[in-house]
């Protein structure tokens, strides 16, 4: 301690432009007593302790050096919070460890941000893993939440009681854009349609993304590069949200309608991805084609709809194939100069939904009334179980 001690006041001391006399003055000792502590011929009352750390502006605890390795391990216990949370995508893994982990690490570090950020994502998805969302039609036959059944989930109050409390300090960023749009999910989960209003009231427009912001931070061959980042982004949530929109007409739209949707909603892509390199959408696509399936199985299109799974797992195999890579980029006219975060899309062969037989196991992979319909139908037909043999291979 008195190496680290003594050190550290020589660091910040020279860091500052002051002489030993200067801090002795100060604190109200003697320069020699300044120089034996840098020395390490001693070291600071703990009366004076204080007052040193205040003349630095610094914390205690970094003047003493504890402050660096608090951060490596809260950012440690981070990373492992949601890796672990991450594996129990739909399914429950793990989420019983993963909580306790982060509950020990609340224990630990209880006002740290990103420790109650972490808690309240595996609460989030604990909620989802272990009980499920549910929905109901409503009388003029739209898709609503089943509000009733989701209140009982103590995980999702919990989650919103620590989401509402970061939102109170959390500066803009990625972290607050986190928490509210979980919360404002969470909100709609328990038909709090007001709450979520108002915690999104200041929140800026797609103009006001940052995705689309940066495209106007740089110009020449950065701003291409930014442009065509946006543009990815932007046609995956334009593509997501017009899923949502037809899943939300629920018996306001025929099986015909909703298929068709479901076409125009992958087309975005390949306006696009020209070329047909879809980089890492290949499994966002995949999973598009597995819907699309189930309402051209509806509409009476059977043999479409298997030509529907085949392009499913065409597009996860060539996800597959990125993920073991050490490098790619997309090669689209439009988006030549994007490469691909390969550190994020690792592929992980023990994480579930990353092996191709997910395909049958999650099919449709949204949540949809019409499943029970047509599950026992399409996997009687003979060509079902072909389809799983290739998943396999």
């Amino acid at each position: 301690m008195q190496l680290d001690l003594g050190q550290k006041i020589r660091e910040l001391r020279r860091r500052d432009g002051r002489t030993q006399e200067a801090l002795a003055e100060a604190i109200g000792v003697t320069s020699q007593a300044v120089s034996r502590w840098e020395a390490n011929g001693g070291y600071p009352d703990m009366e004076t302790i204080p007052a040193i750390a205040n003349y630095f502006g610094v914390t205690i605890d970094e003047l003493f050096g504890y402050e660096n390795n608090r951060d490596k391990k809260i950012d440690s216990l981070v990373k492992q919070i949601r890796g672990m949370n991450s594996r129990n995508n739909g399914v429950d893994i793990n989420i019983d460890e993963c909580l306790a982990l982060a509950r020990q690490a609340m224990i630990e570090f209880p006002t740290n941000e990103r420790i109650m950020l972490s808690l309240a994502e595996v609460l989030y998805n604990a909620g989802y893993v272990r009980y499920g969302e549910y929905h109901l039609i409503d009388a003029e036959g739209y898709n609503v939440y089943d509000i009733e059944r989701h209140r009982e989930y103590s995980e999702w109050k919990e989650a919103i009681v620590i989401y509402e409390k970061l939102l109170k300090t959390l500066e803009v960023g990625e972290m607050r854009h986190n928490a509210l749009e979980h919360l404002t999910q969470l909100y709609l989960n328990m038909g709090e349609h007001e709450r979520a209003l108002a915690a999104i009231e200041s929140a800026p427009t797609i103009y006001g993304s940052y995705e689309y912001l940066r495209t106007n931070a740089f110009d020449g061959k950065r701003r291409a590069e930014a442009c065509g980042e946006a543009l990815l982004k932007l046609i995956c949530a334009s593509s997501e949200t017009m899923i949502r929109t037809m899943l939300s007409y629920e018996q306001n739209m025929t099986p015909c309608e909703k298929a068709q949707s479901i076409r125009s909603a992958i087309t975005l892509f390949d306006l696009v991805c020209t070329d047909g390199n879809y980089g890492i959408y290949n499994s966002y696509i995949a999973r598009m084609y597995t819907l699309l399936s189930l309402y051209l199985w509806l509409n009476g299109k059977h043999d479409e709809a298997f030509d529907a799974l085949d392009k499913s797992l065409l597009h996860f195999k060539a996800f597959e194939a990125l993920c073991i890579k050490d490098e790619a980029a997309y090669t689209a006219p439009l988006l030549k100069l994007v490469k691909i975060d390969m550190d994020q899309w690792r592929f992980d062969k023990t994480h579930p939904h990353t092996e191709a037989i997910s395909l049958a196991e999650d099919w449709p992979w949204w949540s949809v009334q019409e499943y029970s319909l047509v599950k026992d139908e399409i996997q009687a037909d003979p060509r079902w179980n072909e389809w799983v043999s290739k998943l396999q291979q």
